[in-house]
């Protein structure tokens, strides 16, 4: 961002009008006698102002006041359009970072079928990878509550498909008419095999896997 040198005093300038809305002060904007320089293919020293500018102006650059409680002040020679886009997307990311946790909820039945569940499965992969968190139950009408079994076996299947992304945060427990479970972000970790939750519910959907018979009531 080359600049011109500055106008008679009492000429209008545009460009003087928007460095006064600027978040830093730039080029002659900066009043002190001196500030320390720094910057790519620059020597690292204390110049007089003015010629801070001739030497960002002879590098088709800004001088850019960044830390002006400093004594002298400190500038930097760079371009500050791109100074300002670098800003910019350094506090997009921070911000993306800082984004709040959501609770997602994924529902099943007793009878959901596979080609629902590998879809369910999908879904809740995305969400974990997003940070959020996920709710998975399964709900229970009428005389499906019968096959409690059923819905238990369901949500540790669910769990083993999840457990490069979601950390499990306890067994699947009954609320009312619906079974949960909750995962939390794993944060791309693998889950520790030799974890008693693991082992637990490898030995639970082995027991189940066994135990439950293909029913067909309805839900």
């Amino acid at each position: 961002m080359a600049f011109p040198p500055r106008p008679p005093r009492g000429a209008f300038n545009p460009r003087f009008k928007k460095e006064q809305q600027q978040e830093h002060r730039t080029n002659f904007m900066i009043k002190v006698p001196e500030v320390r320089l720094v910057g790519e293919n620059i020597t690292p020293g204390i110049f007089a102002t003015p010629d801070a500018i001739k030497i960002a102006q002879s590098m088709e650059l800004d001088l850019v006041e960044i830390s002006p409680g400093a004594n002298p002040p400190v500038c930097r020679v760079i371009d500050y359009n791109k100074f300002l886009y670098e800003e910019k997307k350094k506090k997009k990311e921070m911000k993306a970072k800082a984004k709040t946790s959501e609770v997602k909820e994924i529902r099943f039945t007793p009878n959901t079928d596979d080609h629902d569940f590998e879809f369910k499965v999908k879904h809740a992969e995305k969400f974990l990878s997003d940070g959020d968190k996920v709710k998975a139950h399964v709900q229970f009408k009428g005389r499906a509550i019968m096959f409690k079994e059923r819905g238990e076996l369901l949500l540790l299947k669910f769990a083993d498909r999840l457990k490069d992304v979601g950390a499990l945060e306890g067994l699947p427990k009954m609320e009312g008419k619906r079974m949960l479970v909750m995962f939390a972000p794993k944060a791309q970790q693998k889950q520790k095999k030799g974890s008693e939750l693991g082992k637990l519910v490898e030995r639970k959907t082995e027991e189940k896997a066994e135990d439950t018979p293909p029913a067909k009531e309805a839900e």
